[in-house]
Parts: C-alpha cells; sequence; structure tokens
C-alpha cells in the first residue's frame, strides 16, 4: 500500500520515542529558559498523574469576561485575504471553493432542518486536528493550527502544511468563546498558533488536558484543566452555556502516564451531545454509560509495521455503537502535504468508503457525514 500521511497519533508517538533515544531538540516555544527547565519537570513529573485533580466546581463559578471586550478589533475584522468568515460560514472567493461549497448543500440539508428554539451544531472543520464549532451560538476553537506549518521543531524529519485552507489565519477568525485542546504535542497544542492567540487574547477561556499546563500556563490566563471524568461550563455572550466533559484518550508514553483527552460536548438545552477524541483511541469502560448524538472520529488506521499507531475502520465503527451515535463525522487529519521521514514510513489501512460500508452493516441508522474544510457542515436537534 502506498505510504501516507500519520495523523496526530502517529507522529505524536513516533516523535516521542525518537527524542528519547536521538534526544532531538523539542520546538521552539519562546519560553525563557528557566520557563522551558520548569516545562521539563513538569514533564517528568506526569507519571504522578494522581497527585492533583482540579475543581470543576472552582472553574463554573469563576467569572468570565465577554470575548468580544478582551479581544482586539484585528481579531474579528475581515483583512484582504481570499477568505471572509460569516455566520453561516467561510465564505471562498475562488470559483473552485464556489463549487465545494455548493456541493455541501445537498449533504446539510439532507441532515435535517432546524426549528426555532432547538439546539444546533455548525461544524466546521479547519483541516489535520483543526475545527470550529457553533454550538447554539457558543463559538469553540479546537486544537488550531493556523500559523506556519506543523514540523515538531524537527522539519527535516516532518514538515506537513494545510492543503485547502493554506491562507485562513488567525485573523480570520470569528469571535471565539473558549479554546479546547485535547493534546499536548504540536499537532494539537500548536505553539506557533497559540503563541500570537495568546498576545491577542490572553484571557481567552481555554480548557485543556492537564499535560499542556507547561505550555498554556506561560501564555494564557483563564485555563480550566480537566481530568477525565471532570466537567466545567461556557458560556457566550448570547448567554448560552455549553457543557464541556473531559474523557480518557490516548496515553503518550508510558502506560502510567496520565491519558490526554478526548471530550463530551452536550449543546444549552441539552438535546444533542457531541464525543471528539483525534486518534479513536477511547476507554470502553468510561464510554459504555455515555451516549454521543455526533461522533467526530478518524476512521483510517496509520500504520508503522506489526504496530498500529492510529486506530479506525472497525474501531471507529465500535465508537459509534458503543455512543449509540446518529451521525459520524469521519476526519481526515493525515490529508495534509507533508514532506520528511516520518511522512514516508507510515502507511494507511481503510477509506473513508469502506468505513461507511462497515457501518452499514453494524449500525444502519446511522448517517457518515464528511466534513469540507471551510464548509460549515450543519446538525440540528431531531
Amino acid at each position: 500500500m502506498v505510504a501516507s500521511l500519520p495523523s496526530g497519533g502517529a507522529k505524536a508517538t513516533f516523535l516521542r520515542r525518537f527524542r528519547l533515544v536521538y534526544g532531538a531538540p523539542r520546538h521552539n516555544t519562546g519560553l525563557t529558559p528557566s520557563s522551558r527547565e520548569h516545562s521539563q519537570a513538569q514533564a517528568t513529573m506526569a507519571v504522578h498523574c494522581n497527585s492533583v485533580l482540579f475543581s470543576c466546581k472552582t472553574w463554573r463559578n469563576r467569572a468570565t469576561n465577554p470575548i468580544s471586550a478582551i479581544l482586539p478589533t484585528r481579531l474579528f475584522s475581515v483583512p484582504q485575504t481570499p477568505f471572509s468568515f460569516h455566520s453561516d460560514g467561510l465564505k471562498l472567493s475562488t470559483c473552485r471553493w464556489d463549487r465545494v461549497v455548493s456541493a455541501v448543500v445537498s449533504e446539510e440539508s439532507a441532515v435535517g432542518s432546524s426549528s426555532s428554539g432547538t439546539d444546533e451544531y455548525k461544524l466546521t472543520y479547519l483541516e489535520g486536528n483543526s475545527w470550529l464549532w457553533d454550538v447554539s451560538g457558543v463559538r469553540i476553537l479546537v486544537d488550531p493550527i493556523l500559523v506556519g506549518s506543523l514540523d515538531f521543531g524537527i522539519p527535516w524529519l516532518y514538515d506537513a502544511a494545510k492543503k485547502f485552507l493554506k491562507n485562513f489565519k488567525l485573523s480570520d477568525l470569528p469571535q471565539v468563546d473558549c479554546l479546547l485542546i485535547t493534546q499536548s504535542l504540536d499537532d494539537h497544542c500548536h505553539l506557533k498558533t497559540l503563541k500570537p492567540l495568546s498576545e491577542m487574547s490572553p484571557e481567552l477561556r481555554v480548557i485543556s488536558t492537564p499535560n499542556a499546563k507547561p505550555l498554556l500556563d506561560p501564555l494564557f490566563k483563564n485555563v480550566t484543566y480537566l481530568e477525565p471524568g471532570q466537567d466545567c461550563e461556557i458560556e457566550a455572550g448570547n448567554g448560552s452555556k455549553v457543557r464541556i466533559q473531559a474523557t480518557a484518550g490516548p496515553v503518550l508514553g508510558p502506560p502510567w502516564q496520565r491519558p490526554e483527552n478526548g471530550y463530551l460536548v452536550i449543546s444549552p438545552q441539552g438535546q444533542l451531545t457531541l464525543y471528539y477524541e483525534p486518534h479513536c483511541v477511547y476507554n470502553k469502560n468510561f464510554l459504555e454509560k455515555e451516549r454521543a448524538d455526533i461522533v467526530i472520529t478518524p476512521v483510517i488506521k496509520q500504520l508503522l509495521p506489526n504496530f498500529t499507531l492510529v486506530s479506525g475502520q472497525e474501531e471507529a465503527v465500535q465508537l459509534a455503537k458503543l455512543l449509540r451515535a446518529k451521525y459520524i463525522v469521519p476526519m481526515k487529519n493525515g490529508d495534509l502535504d507533508s514532506k520528511g521521514l516520518l511522512a514516508s514510513i507510515i502507511r494507511s489501512e481503510g477509506t473513508v468508503e469502506s468505513f461507511k460500508e462497515l457501518l452499514s452493516k453494524e449500525l444502519p441508522d446511522a448517517q457518515a457525514l464528511e466534513p469540507t474544510p471551510g464548509v460549515p457542515l450543519q446538525i440540528p436537534a431531531p
């Protein structure tokens, strides 16, 4: 099979092991030497995963400022670029993208139409692991990579850029209410993006895995670190509230290390729940008591010889069955322009089409909805 680009879990696992063997330098964080030493110490102390738990109630009761009062005007202005963001989605000026927008209208209509007073999700895929979610007016930016490329600080080993949204930048973002981080490595916690974002909005509400604490604490002032099972609320300027609960994701390191996070996102009126974990790695015992109407997951496996780095296909189907999902949104987080050694040694197994075939047999009432980069995928409550 032709070698293909690895997704986040593949790169993260490989690069962590690579650094342990060869001592390759980490990505330049822009932190002071003392901050870097603190970061390394915190990483070493990750083995003490039960030492500190963060109280959700403390954060839930903490007042937050409206984002519009925090972020400078330039974050919300529409610059002279090929992209401009509207409440309906990313309006793309090229003829090629006009055709793409037209192509998804029928898919959005097929999902159903929203009636007044019901919850609704608008899911805009920004390529890689990045998303912009509008949950009944609450806007959540997920694992953004919007500045520079993705190279983990080792560009000769791996260097990737987006295929479609090449010119979409931080300044093109609409007003956001929360930044959501699933993992501590660069393909999720991208410091080239987060540092300028924090300079524009140091008090932006952030929800993250505790594994990213050494990276986020120097940048943002209002960070909630959730352990699996903990939850908190996000409130938008319009008064809408969304509840976010952390779930257990992959362990990127020794087996005793704290897992990274997945998330359950519950809409304001509780009519829709979304589950997101970008590597199709989950704790079955933890999730079997949960339900999710929408599941966002990779469906294409990423493999090294005799070793599975990122799950998909059958595992993605079983995840959808476990959560009794109505809609599955397959991620193509490996579909990037990449170069370097790492991009050539990992192969993929399965396709979105083969996943759909498996899904139709195991969960015939569920729908697989493929996102188009930059185009909101609208999912209203039933």
